[in-house]
């Protein structure tokens, strides 16, 4: 059986923008299917900020699970621009974090935030031929896979390198998504890596839409040489390197768990200031998304409110799949769980369920991004399953689905395969269900 090499497709790594024309919502475009109202309304916001009159204002995206609300707000900070950051939190995630919640919530705002350097370097540069990592199993646990090494072979118009880079190269290529086709430029100092685009022959060969995406020139010249180099770091990656005083490369790999005191920030922020006015970096504010709002409490929901009048903010979206709900910390009942001074500030985006038809295009779009193959029948029952149970419980199929398609030595997904995947694995109504009739024999509280 052949084996893939290991992939990063994250849940929503099919989006690439809003799929707008002239404000108005295709039906399916840059990986959106439906939510027309709700993506010409967040056409209208990101129209907003490109002309700054979105300050001390935010985005309250609220609809039921798995109406799309996490993708419209990374459609949000694609349509903003190339190396916009966009992170995405949990409510929940305040409580669990080793530090205080308004730490956690100034590093998530500060990580949302990019700053653009430019700097004369000597780069590697060149399209990316052959891309092969070679993984070992975890040390703390034989079952994960984590690289050890890599093999990439970069070329230009003129010539074709070879090099053997360690773990830790490697793993950066793997969270920055390299692959073959890729162009891209290697600081030879530090190891930072700048992934241009892709060629227009690698393009074309994966099928990927001209129109939309730009393709990239393959570089002349010699593989090694003296150029401008033009990275992106956040506020809280140059936070966590002053703190440290370790160099830069340190951080693209762990750490920055620690709490960063008022003083290091405010060195960062006159050195950023100081790179602005030199013409050295520009300031890209991104998303920081917020979802199950309703999970903060009090003490957050006041310090976010400080942070949205703030000259350097990130543009902020809540996401919350709520009616009306308990504000932590108090006993004050309120829409979506936010108090009203705040929903007095936001604009509010609703999602609705996807229909049949939507379910079944979102369903292919997952599967194109997964490089799987299903048959006819087989997407049919799926998109019944999306209908029936939820959209996110049929994505969630695909893989355990081609598991067992490529257990039974096929390389298409048949019914039989997803029918198989439903039983093994169980979706919240059928637990429900289970747990209800087993109820004597589960333990109580």
């Amino acid at each position: 059986m052949e084996e893939r090499r290991f992939e990063r497709v994250g849940s929503h790594s099919h989006i690439t923008g809003l799929g707008l024309e002239n404000m108005k919502a295709k039906e399916v475009a840059d990986g959106m299917v439906g939510q027309k109202e709700a993506r010409e309304a967040a056409g209208i916001v990101v129209d907003m900020v490109k002309k700054g009159r979105f300050a001390g204002r935010a985005i309250l995206l609220a609809g039921p699970p798995g109406t799309g609300k996490t993708a419209l707000a990374l459609g949000i900070a694609k349509e903003l621009g190339k190396d916009v950051p966009f992170v995405s939190i949990s409510g929940s995630e305040i409580y669990s974090a080793e530090m205080k919640k308004t730490e956690f919530l100034m590093q998530a705002l500060r990580k949302a935030i990019g700053v653009r350097i430019h700097e004369m370097r000597k780069i590697y540069e060149g399209e990316v031929t052959m891309l092969d990592i070679q993984n070992v199993p975890h040390p703390y646990n034989p079952y994960q896979q984590i690289p050890k090494s890599a093999t990439i072979k970069l070329r230009t118009t003129d010539e074709e390198k070879q090099f053997k880079v360690d773990e830790v190269f490697a793993q950066y290529l793997i969270q920055q998504g390299v692959e073959v086709g890729d162009v891209i430029q290697i600081d030879a100092d530090s190891g930072r890596i700048a992934k241009l685009g892709k060629t227009e022959r690698e393009m074309k060969k994966e099928g990927l839409d001209l129109s939309t995406k730009e393709a990239v020139s393959v570089p002349e010249g010699s593989i090694v040489k003296e150029k401008e180099f033009v990275y992106v770091m956040s506020l809280h990656d140059l936070d966590v390197a002053t703190s440290r005083r370790g160099g830069f490369f340190s951080l693209f790999f762990g750490g920055g768990k620690e709490e960063i005191t008022n003083e290091t920030r405010q060195e960062v922020d006159e050195t950023v200031k100081e790179w602005v006015d030199s013409g050295k970096a520009e300031i890209i504010p991104g998303v920081l998304f917020i979802d199950e709002v309703h999970m903060l409490d009090i003490e957050a929901f006041a310090f976010l409110n400080r942070a949205m009048e703030s000259e350097l903010a990130p543009i902020i979206i809540l996401a919350s799949n709520r009616g009306i709900a308990r504000i932590r910390g108090t006993d004050v009942k309120s829409p979506h769980g936010v108090p009203l001074d705040l929903i007095d500030r936001l604009l509010i985006i609703t999602t609705k369920p996807y229909n049949k038809q939507e379910i079944r295009k979102i369903l292919e779009i997952r599967i194109a991004e997964e490089k799987v193959k299903i048959e006819e029948d087989a997407l049919e029952y799926l998109t019944d399953i999306g209908e029936r149970a939820s959209l996110r419980y049929a994505v969630q199929l695909i893989a355990p689905a081609s598991n067992i398609a490529l257990h039974n030595k096929r390389k298409k997904i048949r019914k039989e395969d997803v029918e198989g995947a439903e039983k093994l694995f169980a979706d919240v109504k059928r637990s429900m269900k289970y747990l209800k009739d087993y109820e004597k024999m589960m333990m109580g509280e």
